[in-house]
């Protein structure tokens, strides 16, 4: 087997338990860190499948899908505070 697909197998798990997280979350802050874990955990999985596979686009997505992220959760964190949109 593949380092980088083992590492992936990892990953995949750490997602797992991630959304747990982010399902059993008391409050609103700790499900948008546990999705923000998962987030940042398929970015490092699609990054890890992009070395693995030789393919470049998957990095590219995953560029994407990083700022996409962030902007998502930037624009949680002012809702949660009160602030306007």
């Amino acid at each position: 087997m593949n380092v980088f697909m083992l590492t992936l197998l990892f990953i995949i798990l750490s997602i797992i338990v991630a959304m747990i997280r982010a399902i059993l979350g008391p409050t609103i802050p700790d499900r948008v860190v546990g999705l923000d874990t998962v987030n940042t955990l398929v970015i490092a999985g699609m990054i890890l499948f992009g070395a693995a596979k030789n393919e470049v686009i998957y990095i590219d997505v995953s560029i994407v899908y990083a700022l996409l992220s962030f902007i998502t959760t930037v624009l949680i964190a002012k809702y949660l505070e009160g602030d306007k949109l």
